[in-house]
């Protein structure tokens, strides 16, 4: 298997995705989460650019300890009629004490001239001054030729020399980048053929996904000889984002037989996505492959029929394979075997002739009668199925709940709300404010939880929507209430339907935290 390096870059490109900010502490625990799942370098940032970068590198020296990943300090080449040893940038890579350094330039002529200010040649020197001063410091230099296939269908003898420029002067990877993220995988494949030919084992790929092609670009790449790919580990970026490392890992390891990262860490590919997803505030999509929630989430009863008689019917790969699950999805398009086969997956053993089994469907369908829907709230569903066969028990009751609800002369909106729990025969009233009545109930409930659950406190809601189902109704309509919530490794959705839309609201908060509960105790028993 031949191996391809994972270069991930999150720390830099990813923060510089549009609502996304990185603390010294989230830095540092996303290169953790990176080390676990096997990638071979992370770029970590630019400590001349600001002082958290700066403070990264110092305290990631002291308190870093990664097993298999290598930190990369990331900067550009020096400034134009200067010297690399002069230059307070170069410095600032070498005062790091990463074995290794990333440094872009530019490998388009009109770039240089139009951007940079200076004249080709000295942009060429710059790079071989700049490349040549790290390496002879002992660092390991990787050569981001910034706009590279934009200037070689500019100037590609231009290209090329830039290329040439860094590898005579030490770098030990070429990485090609399309910066702007306008090119095709045809034209990708077609170029990084010729500098492949030029540079044999020193090519890397560095694509953006403006066009939506960037995993395909970088696939067409390696295809023709690259064996370095970049970008960041769920796809965010500037712009319209990077290519997507967990899906060319995948697609590179699973189905065309490379090597990216140790065989027993593709299995912690879905796990580092939601730890990613949850610690940079980015919403991890459903529908992302291999790692998101629906990508193996079956709906169509024909498609459940079929994976049930064998999963590869309908499925690429193992869902196992990369650390996620299948999903059987219920709706009105699913079907009596679809809702059997869900039940089946929380009660093992149950058969469509089970006598358990008729009330149960026949109170799962007066729920969706009433307006609750299960297809994407899974964790009611389960919730539901284990209290309807007596294989559940509460971990609390909320006794009751009060909201007060203020607007000031200013136009600010505050809530405030209390809660009386019991547990067991204790009970807890609590108190806290909110931006909103269910933000400030979902604090109140889990501050008085946490007196007796303590792994609540990691929890939190990353979702919320409300839907009106009887408009026809007004402000009497039913409306059902769909919360995500997470723990930073496992996000699961719980439903609440009522005409008063806080008192939805409080039942699938309620069977959100039960639902945490449960999965927790069943780990602790777990052998």
């Amino acid at each position: 298997m031949k191996k391809i390096d994972v270069f991930d870059s999150t720390l830099r490109d990813g923060a510089q995705g549009e609502g996304v900010s990185f603390s010294v502490e989230d830095k540092l625990a996303i290169a953790r989460a990176l080390d676990r799942a096997g990638v071979d370098y992370i770029e970590a940032g630019n400590p001349h650019s600001n002082p958290k970068d700066e403070e990264f590198f110092r305290r990631a020296a002291g308190e870093l300890r990664l097993s298999h990943a290598r930190l990369v300090a990331f900067g550009s080449t020096r400034r134009r009629d200067s010297s690399a040893g002069e230059d307070k940038n170069v410095a600032a890579l070498l005062e790091t004490g990463t074995a290794c350094v990333a440094v872009f330039g530019k490998a388009s002529e009109w770039q240089a001239r139009e951007v940079l200010g200076t004249t080709p040649e000295e942009n060429l020197r710059m790079i071989a001054d700049t490349v040549a001063y790290l390496a002879e410091a002992g660092r390991r230099v990787f050569f981001d030729a910034e706009h590279f296939f934009d200037g070689y269908k500019h100037n590609p003898l231009y290209a090329m020399q830039a290329l040439k420029a860094a590898a005579d002067a030490g770098a030990c990877k070429l990485i090609l980048c399309d910066t702007n993220g306008g090119c095709f995988p045809d034209e990708i494949r077609a170029i990084t053929a010729e500098a492949v030919r030029a540079f044999p084992g020193k090519i890397g790929i560095h694509c953006h996904n403006d066009t939506g092609c960037a995993v395909a670009d970088t696939l067409a790449a390696v295809k023709a000889g690259a064996d370095h790919v970049q970008g960041t580990y769920i796809g965010f970026g500037e712009r319209c984002g990077n290519t997507n490392l967990s899906t060319v890992i995948a697609d590179l390891q699973l189905k065309l037989g490379f090597q990216c990262v140790p065989a027993d860490c593709i299995a912690r590919m879905t796990g580092a996505a939601r730890i990613i997803s949850e610690i940079s505030n980015v919403r991890l999509s459903h529908s992302m492959p291999y790692v998101g929630k629906s990508a193996f989430a079956h709906k169509g009863g024909m498609h459940v029929d079929g994976v049930k008689k064998n999963p590869s019917a309908f499925e690429h790969v193992d869902p196992a394979a990369v650390g996620n699950h299948r999903q059987i999805l219920l709706s009105e398009v699913s079907g009596r075997s679809a809702l059997i086969a869900k039940i089946s997956e929380v009660v093992p053993g149950l058969t469509k002739d089970s006598p358990e089994l008729e009330t149960l469907v026949g109170e799962l369908k007066e729920l969706e009668f009433q307006g609750y829907q299960f297809e994407a709230a899974t964790a009611s569903f389960e919730m539901v199925v284990l209290k309807e066969l007596g294989r559940f028990r509460p971990f609390f009751a909320l006794e009751l709940f009060r909201i007060i609800g203020e607007q000031d002369s200013a136009d600010r909106h505050m809530a405030s709300a209390m809660v009386k729990v019991r547990v067991g025969d204790r009970y807890e009233i609590t108190a806290d404010e909110g931006d909103g009545p269910v933000h400030a109930l979902d604090r109140a409930l889990r501050k008085a939880l946490e007196v007796f659950y303590p792994n609540l406190a990691g929890v939190r809601l990353i979702d919320y929507k409300v839907r009106v189902m009887d408009t026809g109704k007004a402000t009497a309509a039913m409306v059902r209430v769909l919360i995500e919530s997470s723990d930073g490794e496992n996000a699961w959705t719980t439903v609440g339907v009522s005409t008063d839309i806080i008192n939805a609201s409080i039942r699938a908060l309620v069977d959100s935290m039960e639902y945490k509960l449960y999965r927790d105790s069943l780990k602790r028993e777990a052998p």
